[in-house]
């Protein structure tokens, strides 16, 4: 590898923020989901969202051997019948893939811990058409806009997270509720999840975040599924600089939001197994491996 790039295109009609229907008492009502049908949900705004799609691209030489996308958005558009699938994003990066054999094309997804593309799909395979289209026109853009120069310097650094896990959380529940063999397997399933954090954080074992910086690129990559404020956050510490982020690199927490939509209650915070204090301890740990 000789030489590197990074470039981003505009994503239209795709993400959109999940908690934004509100009570009067700033509680979460109905959250929309990664598929939606209730034109109330649907005509409510895309909220907070990062709208632009970041490529970062390697070469040797004038030859392309790699292209990263990175892109915030729950990747689901129609789904629950037992299939495993990689969906609309995962479709849009094969077919580039067959456009550039030659060229690994991967594909990450960002914080999207409250962004999904509920806004503008029903969970029809015509939205799935649909979804794929638009990211893959997101590819295509950014890639277009690559101009590569050749790698003077390169570092790799991360840092250790030790998180504490939610008080709402409770070993004896857990443990009882595993025992209830009626249950569904995904009930079942949940509380395991609970207990390994809890024991987790007991054991002291850390989180591991990082960061691979490339002349004026930086590559983050975060634990679990963040809200996308920290991907915001993260771009704005080095403003100027190209920061692609990808989430997901170790799902024991679950979701992280921020510390202050805990009380609104909704979803993500009923599955988010660290405490609300974790928002901090990301922020600065994401300075630092910025800084």
């Amino acid at each position: 590898m000789t030489h590197v790039a990074a470039a981003h295109a505009r994503v239209e009609r795709v993400a959109s923020n999940r908690r934004m229907d509100r009570k009067a008492n700033g509680l979460i009502g109905t959250m929309r989901g990664s598929k939606c049908l209730d034109p109330a949900l649907i005509a409510l705004p895309e909220g907070p969202i990062d709208p632009l799609l970041r490529t970062v691209a390697f070469y040797d030489g004038a030859i392309k051997i790699a292209a990263c996308h990175y892109y915030a958005t729950h990747p689901m558009s129609y789904y629950g019948d037992g299939r495993v699938s990689s969906d609309f994003c995962g479709l849009a990066r094969k077919r580039r893939q067959r456009e550039q054999p030659t060229c690994a094309q991967l594909y990450f997804t960002g914080c999207a811990g409250n962004i999904a593309a509920g806004k503008y799909n029903d969970g029809t395979p015509a939205a799935r058409a649909a979804l794929t289209d638009r990211i893959y026109a997101g590819m295509v853009a950014a890639e277009a806009a690559l101009r590569p120069k050749p790698l003077l310097r390169v570092s790799w650094r991360t840092a250790e997270l030790f998180a504490q896990p939610n008080p709402s959380l409770g070993i004896d529940a857990f443990r009882e509720l595993m025992d209830k063999r009626s249950d569904s397997l995904a009930l079942r399933m949940r509380p395991a999840f609970k207990l390994a954090l809890i024991e987790r954080c007991v054991r002291r074992v850390p989180f591991i975040l990082s960061a691979l910086h490339l002349d004026d690129i930086t590559l983050l990559h975060l634990p679990a599924e963040p809200f996308v404020d920290f991907q915001l956050f993260a771009q704005s510490q080095r403003p100027g600089r190209a920061v692609a982020v990808a989430a997901y690199g170790d799902g024991g927490p679950w979701y992280i939001p921020t510390k202050g939509e805990f009380a609104a209650g909704g979803y993500e915070i009923d599955f988010a197994f660290c405490a609300p204090e974790t928002e901090d301890q990301l922020r600065k740990t994401i300075a630092q491996l910025l800084a």
